[in-house]
């Protein structure tokens, strides 16, 4: 299935853009349309806004529909390395190459394939039929730690959490180039990129994106970074990277051209969460070491950088 491409041209004066959308688009609902709007899916003269926005006369306005499959999902015995669990929530492992969850052609082998086969019981609240007890997601060729809610009322305080931006949050990532400082702040809004749909990019009325870094390792060509997310936008560590000229290795869609080495997706590691547990109130943090392709690639570099 293909994503689709709506253009509407306003004879409108004064309606909120997402009141205007739902009489357009009847077979959405508002908190739907108001989602594909913070997603940044909608443009309104090639910009993006939020639903309150207040629609003109002759506004045009563009809604990019991803297209998503009828709900087929099936449990499937695929390894899952549990992290921890209890009667209210998981943390799992995802593997760098596995998908969250089902989505345009990819309605098996996914993270949420392996949840249904591996736990009794998920939430319901974020899309059931495509992703039940998925609360935040990492990219397809991204590994590491993800919070799982076995129940709705796990997963609205997880989902609280994750908006008030107080879970913890740390990667692990290998960049191109040397940075020379020690730390940084990359303060800079993420948005849909205006010559690609599918990427994101820094765009001036894109949502405020924010990343803490600190350099770990410097070798002759690269640096190993700790990155911690304030916020959680779509690609962030990945678009921030990039736009400091630092990005990620084995960055297909925002790295370099030409790599240097075969891999088989960005070097990126959700290393460290951090949350309150919705039931007992209690911190509780989790790590997960590196992978040994990617702890492989840092031996090989530290012993490069000696031969200099």
């Amino acid at each position: 299935m293909n994503d689709e491409r709506l253009v509407f041209k306003s004879e409108d004066e004064g309606e909120r853009l997402d009141i205007y959308l739902k009489g357009k688009l009847k077979e959405y609902s508002r908190s739907q349309i108001q989602k594909l709007i913070k997603s940044g899916n909608v443009l309104v003269n090639r910009e993006e806004k939020n639903p309150r926005y207040k629609v003109k006369r002759e506004d045009i306005i563009e809604v990019l529909i991803e297209s998503e499959e009828e709900s087929d999902l099936k449990a499937e015995n695929i390894d899952l390395d549990i992290i921890y669990e209890d009667d209210d929530l998981a943390v799992v492992f995802k593997p760098q190459g596995m998908v969250v969850h089902p989505a345009n052609g990819n309605r098996e082998n996914t993270l949420v394939n392996a949840l249904l086969y591996h736990f009794d019981s998920l939430s319901d609240i974020n899309d059931p039929e495509i992703r039940p007890g998925i609360v935040h997601r990492i990219d397809k060729d991204t590994s590491g730690i993800l919070m799982i809610a076995k129940n709705n009322m796990a997963h609205k305080s997880l989902a609280r959490q994750l908006k008030d931006h107080t879970v913890v949050r740390k990667y692990i990532a290998l960049v191109e180039g040397n940075i020379s400082e020690e730390n940084g702040i990359i303060d800079s809004p993420i948005g849909r990129s205006r010559s690609d749909r599918k990427k994101m990019d820094i765009v001036e009325d894109g949502r405020r994106a924010i990343t803490h870094y600190r350099v770990l390792e410097r070798y002759e060509r690269n640096t190993l970074i700790e990155a911690k997310l304030e916020t959680g936008r779509t690609h962030q560590i990945r678009v921030h990277m990039k736009s400091i000229n630092h990005p990620v290795v084995g960055d297909s869609t925002y790295g370099i051209k030409k790599q240097r080495f075969t891999l088989e997706g960005q070097l990126l590691h959700a290393e460290t969460i951090g949350f309150i547990h919705p039931r007992t109130g209690e911190y509780m943090e989790f790590n997960y070491p590196l992978p040994e392709y990617f702890k492989d690639l840092i031996e090989k570099l530290k012993k490069l950088s000696l031969k200099r």
